[in-house]
């Protein structure tokens, strides 16, 4: 297919790290390959490492250092290394005589300045922009080969067509007389491909110079410019502009879309944008420009133009670290113009650096951000133009603060938006971060703040969360990812895409800790959590799994405990008082003595947090809601019995008479239906525990003594190892048989139940109920309670259904998660 002169250059620049080995070029030449028919300019940068070991050689020489020739050896070998996988032998060769002779020619100027101890900015700028010369010579030749391009692929070398000249603001391109030489260079009629040396170029005199840091980029904006271009694509190793620096801010995203402007600012704080200076070329003549990724094409990229297309109001936060803060203050400041002339006039004539300048509207004080290192001169430039004033006490302080960061957040949308601003400080407040001063543009484009170094992550990743993440992004951390625990994370993955897509509720489980290991993941532990543990080296710490979890960054944080800990359940009220909300089926701490359990309540209400326990009590069922929405609603609960355990409830209903109570006993533990201990389930305290936490749900102060408690244990057999009880346990089967018997001759059925008043009695332990009972007719392992009130009097509400087993005790405390959740503002 032909291509017109008419059809429009696209200029693509690759580089260092797109061009840094053999791979790499290989991958340069497949993108080239995938681009639509027509004409492109190829800017290379040198390959990965190389101006650097070139300016290396000029150090060297100028420490008369003979090890500058060994470097230009390794040099020459990295380049031959990649030319002889690219290139036939006799290409390669060619090359390769090329590239000695200018090795040549480099050695005899790195003579010069061994001899000298000096090399001149021309020297060093000579040397340093052979590195593309060799990497796009290479190119060219490879790339020709290939020949899956229509047209010629031809070298062009920069310093031929790009005339600058060094100004107060870097090299200036002097467009008459480079427009004039490109036109010589690359007539109206060429076709095919250019390949153009990034980085380098001539002065006014026809010196050879170079375009200084981020050159090639420079290069490729000009290019684009000089050629006409209608698009430039900009080629690294990052998937286009990031919201954030994604080694601090793990969640940051790559932007869509920047105008002009808003790259700038983001590039000025330190982002990694294409430079301002260098986009100039392409901004006059409003060249789009992509910014994408080498290593992966196929993902996102990051358009940069004059009208972008975006729904995002901000673009980026980012910071620029090692600031200090200096501070002018004295009410014979108030209403005297020129204040600020005089002191910015003192910093700039000492070449004093200004980042950020803020002054409340009282004039009472003024303050500017300077690089940290410039701190002291600044002080004292100031002190000494202020002197006068200082000492009749017209100004009071010239001060400085240090160790301060800039946090930047930018976008062209946050203009005309109410709220922008208020959502930067909610966040920064949110993380207990103190601002130390503010400035915003008029265009509103930039908010900028000044916070202490220390807390400029924590900042930038609060601010971050609050834009680019959805307010329902829920930090999860479990503990205990055992018989329970491990289903409740099945089953929040699950429905963690349903929940995401459908509800914006983002439950990333950041944290699984269980007694031999831990796992911490930024992202989220995913389905594969179970893998993740296991090859886990991190030993188990409690205290760094919480500061993990309960990272003040993301909107909400949540530990659910999964164990039967008490151990565990003592730090529940110093995470609700922190901030970080709690569920758990553990009854450990509400059952504990009422003066913790009302330290807990007040936790509670100190962190603004929620804490949820509806599995403590008939795990998955409705028990504990229940009861709250019956006293919520202004009903009066009288009493409250149940069965709450479904081994016990297990037990009785098996047991006939045909067989010792020891043998059912042993044939449910051998079905897991008992804990691993049975006396843990004899015992009934486990029931006691209950209710005592339907107690306190009532208002009652009921503690642990209060309980009458039947315990089925029989006494001598508390002690002892497992395998000793259930020996022992046969000798006691006729108290048990003889129980049974006189109840059955009654017309009763034997049940382990507990009740509760609302007069604050309790009891536990076997009762006599009539075979119609509702408690005499339920599946083998089921829950039942029935809850008598003023309103629920001749006819009591009962709650029934499967009370034990790891499905519906995961799904309870999911339950509460979901629940938290909307508590938290997620419309479920």
């Amino acid at each position: 297919m032909s291509v017109s002169s008419s059809t429009p250059w696209v200029v693509h620049k690759f580089g260092g790290s797109s061009v840094a080995d053999a791979a790499c070029f290989r991958r340069v030449a497949d993108i080239l390959d995938s681009q639509p028919v027509g004409r492109l300019g190829v800017v290379l940068s040198a390959c990965k490492g190389v101006t650097d070991a070139l300016l290396s050689l000029v150090s060297q020489a100028e420490r008369q250092d003979a090890g500058y020739a060994a470097g230009l050896e390794a040099v020459r070998e990295r380049h031959a290394t990649i030319a002889r996988e690219l290139l036939s032998e006799t290409v390669a060769a060619a090359y390769l005589a090329n590239f000695d002779r200018d090795s040549h020619d480099l050695l005899g100027i790195l003579h010069a300045v061994r001899l000298t101890r000096s090399a001149s900015r021309n020297v060093t700028d000579l040397v340093s922009g052979y590195g593309e010369i060799w990497s796009t010579r290479l190119f060219r030749e490879f790339y020709a080969a290939r020949g899956s391009r229509d047209g010629a692929v031809r070298w062009l070398d920069a310093r031929e067509a790009v005339i600058i000249e060094w100004g107060p603001l870097g090299p200036m391109v002097q467009w008459e007389e480079s427009r004039r030489r490109i036109a010589a260079a690359v007539p109206a009629e060429t076709q095919g491909t250019l390949i153009i040396t990034g980085y380098i170029a001539c002065d006014t005199r026809g010196v050879q110079t170079t375009l200084g840091r981020n050159g090639s980029d420079f290069s490729a904006s000009i290019f684009g410019s000089l050629l006409d271009a209608s698009v430039i694509h900009i080629w690294t190793d990052v998937d286009g502009v990031l919201s954030a620096d994604p080694r601090r801010v793990p969640d940051a995203q790559v932007i869509d879309s920047l105008s002009y402007n808003e790259a700038m600012e983001l590039a000025y704080f330190g982002a990694k944008v294409i430079h301002p200076q260098t986009m100039a070329p392409a901004v006059g003549r409003e060249i789009p420009i992509w910014i994408r990724n080498t290593f992966a094409p196929t993902h996102p990229a990051t358009l940069i133009c004059a009208r972008p297309q975006s729904s995002l109001a901000v673009k980026g936060i980012t910071t620029i670290e090692n600031i200090a803060l200096v501070n002018l203050e004295g009410a014979g400041m108030i209403g005297v113009p020129g204040t600020a002339h005089r002191l910015f006039g003192a910093l700039r004539e000492e070449g004093i650096s200004v980042v950020l300048i803020s002054q409340g509207s009282s004039e009472h004080s003024i303050c500017c951000a300077v690089p940290l290192e410039q701190a002291d001169r600044a002080v004292n430039v100031v002190r000494a133009a202020f002197a006068r004033e200082l000492t009749d006490g017209q100004i009071q302080a010239v001060e400085v603060d240090r160790e301060l960061a800039i946090l930047a957040v930018v976008g062209d949308g946050m203009a005309g938006i109410p709220g922008v601003a208020a959502k930067v400080f909610n966040a920064l407040g949110s993380a207990a971060v103190n601002v130390r001063a503010i400035a915003q543009g008029a265009s509103e484009r930039n908010i900028s703040v000044v916070v202490p170094a220390k807390a400029a992550t924590r900042a930038l990743r609060a601010v971050h969360s609050s834009f680019y993440l959805s307010d329902h992004t829920i930090s999860v951390g479990i503990i205990g990812p055992g018989t329970v625990g491990k289903v409740l994370l099945e089953q929040i993955a699950s429905q963690a895409e349903r929940l995401r897509r459908d509800f914006k509720l983002d439950l990333r489980v950041r944290g699984v800790l269980s007694s031999r290991r831990m796992l911490l993941s930024e992202k989220g532990a995913g389905a594969d959590w179970a893998g993740a543990l296991a090859v886990s080296e991190a030993k188990p710490d409690l205290d760094a799994f919480v500061r993990h979890v309960g990272v003040d960054y993301l909107p909400h944080r949540v530990i659910i405990d999964c164990t039967a800990s008490g151990e565990v359940a003592r730090h529940y009220a110093s995470w609700l008082a922190a901030g970080i909300h709690v569920v758990t089926p553990n009854k450990k701490a509400n059952s504990a003595p009422m003066g913790d359990f009302r330290a807990l309540q007040q936790a509670r209400r100190q962190g603004g947090t929620h804490y949820l326990y509806e599995a403590t009590v008939g795990a998955g069922l409705p028990i504990i809601q229940t009861l709250r929405d019956l006293r919520e609603t202004g009903d009066e609960v009288t009493s409250i019995e149940g069965i709450f355990s479904g081994t016990l409830a297990y037990l009785f209903n098996v047991y006939d008479g045909t067989r010792s109570f020891s043998d059912i006993v042993r044939e449910a533990k051998q079905r897991g239906y008992t804990e691993p201990d049975p006396r843990d389930d004899l015992s009934g305290t486990d029931v006691a525990r209950k209710l005592i936490i339907l107690g306190r749900e009532m208002g009652l102060e009921l503690e642990m003594g209060d309980v009458k408690l039947e315990s089925l244990v029989p006494p001598g057999l508390e002690q002892g190892s497992i395998e000793e009880f259930m020996t022992a346990l046969p000798k006691h089967d006729a108290a048990m048989q003889s129980r049974f018997e006189s109840a059955r001759a009654r017309g009763k059925v034997l049940r382990y139940v507990g009740r509760l008043s609302a007069a604050g009695t309790a009891t536990v332990g076997v009762v006599e109920l009539d075979a119609r009972h509702p408690f005499a007719n339920i599946a083998l392992t089921d829950n039942v309670v029935r809850f008598a009130t003023s309103r629920y009097n001749n006819n009591p509400m009962i709650v029934q259904g499967p009370g034990a087993g790891p499905e519906v005790t995961a799904g309870g405390i999911f339950a509460d998660l979901l629940r938290l959740s909307a508590y938290l503002g997620a419309r479920l």
